[in-house]
């Protein structure tokens, strides 16, 4: 069983595993042994609490680094119900996230703009699917891959990552989407400064736990 904190990075996803040493908190070990559920609540909040505070400082920077709304990063990630082993995991999904999700979608006569990007000789358009999307024939002297990146050409008929194949002058389209390769570095320093604040929320709900246990034997 890993010890401590860590990442775990795969092709289109990260996943932070939050898991505080017992040895780094010795008032951790001596109540534990003492009142072990209260330690092991305090644990099991302190983890929550821990991750609701990543979630929302990674969607802050993520959002402000790449332009992206910070709502569209938060449907990214995914915390999990810490587990017996005393283990909270967050997931991140960095597959290349549609460009429409960046902001609010503008469409001008030479294409289209989102959360400061432009895509020249772009569309905004439902075509397949609930919701419009940004589009551009990969015939247009405008289309550059590197705005629609994870495309693939599809088979006829049929949708594969954001491209279309029709039987029509007007195909095929691309999916104009934005690289979120660029985060893979900060996973390292996101979960060092997760687990120190791991450790100071451990601390605040062990010290809570231990109070109200001291008010309950009536040695408060």
């Amino acid at each position: 069983m890993s010890v401590g904190s860590h990442t775990k990075q795969s092709a289109n996803s990260g996943l932070i595993t939050l898991q505080a040493d017992p040895g780094e908190i010795e008032a951790f070990k001596e109540f534990a042994a003492l009142v072990p559920k209260a330690a092991a609540a305090a644990q099991r909040r302190a983890l929550n609490k821990t991750l609701r505070w990543l979630q929302t400082h990674i969607a802050r920077a993520v959002g402000k680094e790449q332009r992206i709304a910070i709502a569209a990063v938060r449907q990214r990630l995914r915390a999990y119900p810490v587990s017996s082993n005393g283990q909270g995991k967050l997931w991140f999904g960095i597959n290349a996230i549609e460009a429409s999700r960046a902001g609010r979608a503008r469409q001008t006569k030479s294409g289209v703009s989102v959360a400061g990007r432009r895509y020249e000789g772009a569309f905004f358009k439902r075509v397949y699917g609930g919701k419009p999307d940004i589009w551009i024939r990969t015939a247009s002297k405008h289309f550059k891959a590197s705005d629609y990146p994870d495309s693939e050409v599809s088979g006829a008929g049929g949708v594969s990552s954001g491209w279309i194949a029709e039987n029509d002058s007007r195909f095929p389209l691309a999916k104009a989407k934005i690289s979120l390769e660029g985060v893979r570095p900060h996973f390292e320093s996101w979960t060092r400064r997760a687990h120190e604040r791991l450790l100071e929320v451990m601390e605040q709900e062990l010290n809570f736990e231990l109070q109200k246990y001291l008010r309950k034997s009536g040695n408060g």
